[in-house]
């Protein structure tokens, strides 16, 4: 009786996980505090960030960085929930992660010491809390964070002006009288009313006269004034931020945690020096109260641009106030996938380890690329097969290059390279439920991490293999993999995408015959290519997008007029390879002129020597004892 891959894990396969963390989702903390997974790689960079925090020096800025999908989101609301201490579903956040560390206590002490200062901290992701504020402003971001900071102070952030009538009523101590008379007057609460100020005036001046004790008719236009009156600017906002933390005690903390924020300010300088300059004020009115931590993509020069030499110099300064960083590597990832996602039961170890003692041997050479293409990991020992299984090692990596080089290539939908419906986990998680049902020994090809990922490509580029998938998947499924596995790699200029390893990244058994999987491979590859979805260079195979499949069509359509052919053939043949007109005897030093022709055609003038040159394109190239590749020059006798 065969054993099907789901029961091998400890963990149900299908059980739901959000591939993609948000920051301003609460549905489901506790699960993603309980299913956090602390690698190796980040213990150590918590253990860097936590120095710096219990020990504050001189920097307040933390750079979390990542590819997509890495799980800086997931980090950045970790150290959010941690650093308040918040209590999630009748639990405290240090409370589950204390089960994490106890085998680290040294970091266990220093996340209890951070956790032990009082603070309070603001999650956002910048994008999102953006939507009304333009770019282009020189104050957007600046506008951000004034309007985070106004909401936690539990005033109208969306307008500053109404936010600061709130604050400086709050600091006299009548912004509960006013909300009641206000309520009294218009009866609706304060926080319905605020939203319609325009249409409230008479309500609010009503209820500012009864609090202050003034004329209501004084007071008519008190909001219009303090839209005229207020303005943002980046000391100021310090100022208030470290007002709000004096007010909450000695040693408070306000801690201001940003996702995504490298592709917020990537394509504007202003931006870049503005952020550099905010954490710099709160540094300086707040000598480490406030800290402010963010994540960005890991390859913010390729979001940046090559020729904006401008603006890496600014994201070069920004970097010196981030003295803190936090890079996430692969590395991190398949630790997180294994142990989350892929961790097996004790009869599935057994099992699989069994399965690794049979094919020690074959392990090497199975997942060895090879023709000049990139090295990547293997299986290494029967620890990491167990842990790892159904997935061979490269494909983390590998994938990881492949998103990505999409990503560079602008094919995922929405803003930026990190933008997707599906992180790694999630996408690892789509394969491993697509084979649950399989038997042991079976092993995931490359081409259906495809799947994980399909909703996140934007149409145009996935349009190919749509249409693929509708005219040839009855005739040739395979065809369809090896083209959704071209797909992945076709931006990896790492990965050599050959017979071979195109072999390598379909093998679906351990005991797969080579030579019918490249034959098999082989022919779909002839059958994508007479079907202008792939094009072939010497021994490599490349996917074909729309644009680059309709020139290669146009090419192959196109009629070239003979005469045209001969001229550029007569242009290479004498003014590329054969540049001299006259050949040069060495003995007597004489030079002599030659008659030049290809292919049996002369070309100019004849002379009494002559040198004769074979195209591809020549009736002499069929006969037998010609080499279609070779010079040949004919010399009359």
């Amino acid at each position: 009786m065969t054993t099907a891959l789901r029961s091998i894990f400890a963990k149900p396969v299908d059980r739901p996980i959000d591939g993609v963390i948000k920051a301003d989702d609460e549905a489901s903390l506790r699960i993603e505090l309980d299913e956090y997974v602390i690698t190796d790689e980040i213990g150590k960079r918590l253990e860097t960030f936590l120095d710096a925090y219990n020990n504050y020096d001189t920097a307040n800025g933390v750079w979390i960085s990542g590819f997509f999908g890495s799980g800086k989101s997931h980090l950045l609301k970790m150290l959010a929930l941690l650093m308040e201490n918040r209590e999630v579903d009748g639990a405290r956040s240090f409370d589950i992660f204390e089960e994490k560390l106890t085998d680290q206590p040294m970091l266990l002490g220093a996340l209890r010491k951070a956790v032990s200062v009082p603070s309070k901290s603001i999650l956002f992701n910048i994008d999102q809390k953006a939507d009304v504020i333009s770019k282009t402003d020189v104050d957007a971001l600046l506008s951000v964070f004034q309007k985070v900071f106004d909401e936690a102070c539990g005033y109208y952030g969306k307008l500053p002006h109404i936010a600061q009538f709130e604050r400086d009523l709050d600091d006299r101590g009548q912004l509960a009288t006013f909300k009641d008379a206000y309520a009294a007057a218009a009866d609706k609460p304060w926080e319905r009313g605020r939203e319609q100020a325009a249409l409230e005036r008479k309500n609010i001046a009503t209820a500012f006269a009864e609090v202050t004790g003034g004329d209501p008719t004084d007071a008519g236009d008190i909001l219009g004034q303090y839209r005229a009156d207020t303005r943002v600017s980046i000391e100021d906002f310090a100022v208030k931020v470290k007002a709000w933390i004096d007010k909450q005690g000695p040693k408070f903390r306000l801690n201001f945690f940003v996702d995504e924020v490298g592709q917020y300010i990537a394509e504007n300088v202003k931006l870049m020096t503005n952020l550099q300059t905010i954490a710099e004020s709160l540094n300086t009115k707040c000598k480490g109260q406030a800290w402010v931590i963010v994540t960005s993509q890991q390859d913010m020069e390729a979001i940046i641009g090559d020729g904006k030499t401008f603006q890496s110099q600014d994201f070069s300064k920004i970097m010196g106030r981030f003295g803190v960083k936090m890079p996430l590597n692969s590395a991190d990832v398949a630790e997180v996938i294994q142990r989350r996602l892929l961790s097996k039961t004790e009869e599935g170890q057994v099992r699989l380890g069994n399965l690794h003692d049979r094919e020690e041997n074959n392990l090497k050479t199975l997942f060895d690329f090879t023709d000049g293409s990139i090295k990547l990991k293997n299986f290494d020992g029967r620890t990491n097969f167990v842990s790892s299984y159904p997935f061979p090692p490269y494909q983390y990596m590998l994938f990881q290059m492949a998103i990505t080089s999409l990503s560079q290539h602008n094919a995922f939908e929405g803003k930026h390279s990190s933008v997707g419906e599906r992180s790694m986990l999630g996408v690892f998680q789509e394969v491993a439920k697509k084979m649950a049902d399989q038997p042991v020994g079976g092993l995931a090809t490359f081409d259906l991490m495809f799947e994980g990922i399909r909703t996140a490509l934007k149409s145009a580029v996935q349009q190919s293999i749509q249409i693929a998938e509708k005219e040839i998947q009855d005739i040739d499924p395979f065809a369809i993999q090896v083209l959704k596995a071209l797909f992945l790699v076709k931006y990896v200029k790492e990965f050599k995408p050959t017979v071979r390893n195109i072999s390598v990244l379909l093998l679906s058994e351990f005991d797969t015959d080579q030579v019918k999987q490249r034959r098999k491979i082989e022919e779909a590859l002839s059958f994508l290519e007479r079907n202008t979805l792939i094009q072939r260079n010497g021994e490599v195979y490349e996917f074909l997008t729309n644009e680059e499949k309709d020139v290669e069509a146009e090419i192959k359509a196109l009629n070239v007029d003979p005469s045209e052919l001969s001229k550029e053939m007569e242009t290479l043949a004498f003014d590329t390879i054969l540049r001299h007109r006259k050949i040069k005897h060495l003995a007597t030093g004489n030079e002599y002129s030659f008659s030049r022709k290809l292919d049996d055609h002369l070309l100019g003038r004849e002379h009494e020597l002559s040198i004769n040159l074979i195209s591809p394109f020549s009736d002499d190239v069929a006969s037998p004892d010609v080499n279609p590749g070779a010079k040949l020059a004919k010399f009359p006798v």
